[in-house]
């Protein structure tokens, strides 16, 4: 017996039974057979389809059935017509439908549905809570989950472990500390106490908010942690900058023959390269060979990550080269590993031969070139990018930036800066930082106080010193002095301020500045470390105070080769330099090894006191014995040393056996030395070799301007 749409109709509106009920479960039988084949072939479409036009009831964990199922593939036409259907046929559907119902929807992120139904229900219990909880909190809306949870806790139901996971999920989200405290005891009120989910959830939401003690206690108190647990607490360390409480934590799990995740593996080894835990990460990556987790894609990068941290290229190479396949994020942490050890040919090399390239790629090749000041080369790799992707964050504006400050390109600058207005990247603060430093480093003072004026609302203490290293840079100390007292009514100078405005004061021998700038960092506490140690002896040197210089120097407890330096330095410059020669014994003496600045000042210490015998002796002696290269002023030294004091056989033989040719200042101090001292055949050499100097460059500067 057929049923027409009119007496469907008037069963909706009155209730009225349209067919016999024996011919109505037959028909229900058979469409359910129906649905199921389909469902069975993978064609949820045509299932509901055919539910949704039948006038008849279905049994209800058929309903259970499709929702389940179209809420696992997300497909929300699906879920409504399924709940359009049990709503029509069920004028009173049962809780637990309606309840899955609202997870159908929240898991297809319809939140409006989900909330629609939820409030319409004539009766919830607490599955219908938990599933409106639920919903908000997958789908990122913490706090109307955390309202909902409100709403539930004021009506007097009782809430289950699973909505209390969802309602500290919320929490960790938003950060919600007090909630979560307050959430704590409901838990161990309603005695769930000894939950292990519920428990990791608190180490985890604990952790977010920054009170590691509160997480450590909380994962201290499960009685058997699983590895979801020891994962969290590993990460939370990790996050907190606490990598070697975090690798403890993962080794001691390792001592309980808990089995990890790869998430947990990868932490731990990411926390070796935090604090460079060279020993770690190779104890570490036994035991992922060992639980033969060394081909898993995370862990092999992160893998490769601690070798590349922990400066062991060798091992990462050979990690990387065994790795088959290899994947993007694998070709990515060896290029930069290379590019960021200044082994930039060989990022290079392997850069060209991946088989595809993203952001990330493009910035670490980058981000090589711009380390070592490979400029040129950049620049040909900004090009290269351009035409080959459109894909550019704020990082690779920044390191384009410092490209065209490295070339002291203002040009390129300024097409960046259009860029960034033109992009909206202009209120990232890494990016404004850096378009501040490029005009500042290409001298273009006016835009780089102008664009500082323009970051007024979000500009930082990296901001100011920019700002500060500009002006100083350029030797106008004194306005970078006026910029510092103004910078005091926003922001608190860093070591590196204090750093910048001494050098600053050196410059313009400003002694009462760099005094009162003394004065300020001990009046305030701050830490008074080596580097700021070498720019005081340096300042009051040059200031012409070399007891300052000397009293600064004797206080600082460990030494090194750059404050040794400046020391020396400041005696030279001070007509001292006769105590210079003992001050290097010492330094020999204290184990710190000396570099070419040091062995500049002893050179031009010699040059004062006219020593060219040990002269000679401390030139041979930077390649002999501390294995140094001498750079052009360590060979203008020794020219001007043996030219002064009339040792010409010694000065010819030195000048024409140098392993690069004399530069023209070089040839014009032997010619000088050679006409004041009467040596006629050496001076008419260094004559003939100025000669062909400048026709060469004469030669070179024609073929540019018209080749």
């Amino acid at each position: 017996m057929g049923i027409n749409a009119a007496s469907v109709l008037n069963h909706l509106i009155n209730g009225e039974p349209t067919t016999s009920k024996a011919p109505r479960s037959q028909e229900a039988k058979a469409l359910t057979t129906t649905i199921l084949n389909h469902l069975r072939l993978g064609r949820l479409g045509k299932a509901v389809s055919v539910l949704f036009s039948a006038p008849v009831p279905f049994p209800f964990d058929l309903y259970a059935h499709l929702f389940r199922i179209s809420a696992s593939k997300k497909a929300i036409v699906e879920v409504r017509k399924v709940e359009s259907h049990l709503v029509s046929f069920a004028p009173t559907p049962p809780v637990f439908l309606l309840n899955r119902a609202i997870e159908a929807y929240g898991k297809c992120g319809c939140l409006a549905d989900a909330r629609e139904l939820f409030d319409e229900m004539p009766q919830r219990d607490g599955g219908s809570w938990n599933a409106m909880i639920t919903a908000y909190s997958q789908n990122g809306y913490s706090g109307k989950a955390l309202g909902v949870f409100s709403d539930m806790h004021k009506s007097g139901i009782f809430a289950a472990e699973v909505t209390f996971a969802s309602v500290l999920a919320s929490c960790a989200s938003t950060l919600a500390f007090w909630l979560s405290r307050q959430v704590h005891a409901l838990i161990l009120k309603y005695g769930f106490g000894g939950n292990v989910i519920l428990g990791s959830s608190l180490v985890d939401v604990y952790g977010k908010c920054r009170r590691m003690g509160d997480a450590r206690r909380m994962f201290d108190e499960i009685e058997s942690p699983n590895a979801v647990s020891w994962n969290v607490i590993v990460r939370r360390y990790l996050e907190m900058g606490n990598g070697k409480e975090a690798v403890f934590l993962f080794f001691k799990m390792i001592s309980l023959n808990a089995r990890p995740l790869t998430f947990t593996v990868s932490n731990a080894l990411v926390a070796c390269s935090s604090f460079g835990g060279f020993r770690e990460g190779i104890q570490s990556h036994g035991f992922t060979i060992k639980i033969n987790y060394e081909e898993d894609e995370v862990v092999s990068s992160s893998l490769i990550d601690v070798y590349v941290k922990c400066g062991d290229l060798v091992s990462a190479r050979t990690m990387f080269d065994l790795l088959s396949p290899k994947n993007l994020i694998h070709w990515t942490s060896m290029v930069s590993g290379y590019a960021m050890s200044g082994k930039t040919r060989q990022a290079r090399e392997l850069f060209d031969r991946m088989p595809e390239r993203n952001m990330v790629s493009w910035n670490a090749m980058l981000a090589g070139y711009a380390r070592s000041s490979q400029w040129d080369e950049a620049m040909e790799l900004i090009v290269l990018m351009c035409k080959d992707t459109r894909d550019i964050d704020h990082v690779t504006l920044s390191l384009i930036l410092n490209v065209s400050a490295g070339l002291s390109d203002v040009e390129l600058g300024k097409q960046v800066h259009g860029y960034i207005y033109r992009h909206r990247f202009y209120s990232n603060l890494s990016v404004a930082n850096a378009l501040l430093d490029m005009y500042g480093k290409c001298g273009n003072l006016r835009r780089a106080r102008a664009w500082f004026y323009e970051m007024s609302h979000f500009r930082d203490m990296v901001s100011w010193n920019a700002l500060l290293s500009s002006y100083a840079r350029h030797r106008m100390s004194e306005e970078a002095l006026l910029i510092f007292w103004e910078m005091l009514g926003e922001a608190t100078p860093s070591k590196f301020t204090f750093a910048t405005l001494l050098a600053g004061c050196a410059n313009i021998f400003a002694l009462e500045h760099g005094k009162q700038i003394h004065g300020f960092m001990i009046r305030n506490g701050y830490d008074l470390d080596i580097v700021i140690k070498g720019a005081l002896v340096d300042m009051y040197s040059k200031c012409r105070c070399l007891d300052y210089s000397l009293n600064v120097f004797i206080e600082t407890p460990v030494k090194d080769v750059v404050l040794w330096n400046s020391l020396m330095l400041g005696c030279y410059y001070n007509k001292r330099s006769e105590i210079l020669f003992q001050l290097f014994e010492v330094m020999k003496e204290d184990g710190v090894k000396p570099d070419g600045t040091t062995f500049q000042a002893v050179l031009l210490a010699c040059i004062s006191h006219g020593c060219v015998k040990l002269g000679r002796l401390l030139f041979n002696s930077m390649s002999g014995d501390y294995f140094i290269i001498p750079r052009s002023e360590h060979y203008e030294s020794m020219i001007k040393l043996y030219g002064l004091y009339g040792f010409f056989d010694e000065l010819e033989d030195f000048v024409k056996k140098m392993p690069f040719q004399p530069t023209t200042p070089m040839l014009a101090r032997v010619f000088d030395s050679s006409k004041e001292h009467g040596n006629t055949r050496l001076g008419e050499w260094a004559a003939r070799q100025l000669n062909l100097l400048k026709e060469r460059n004469f030669l070179f500067h024609s073929a540019s301007k018209y080749g």
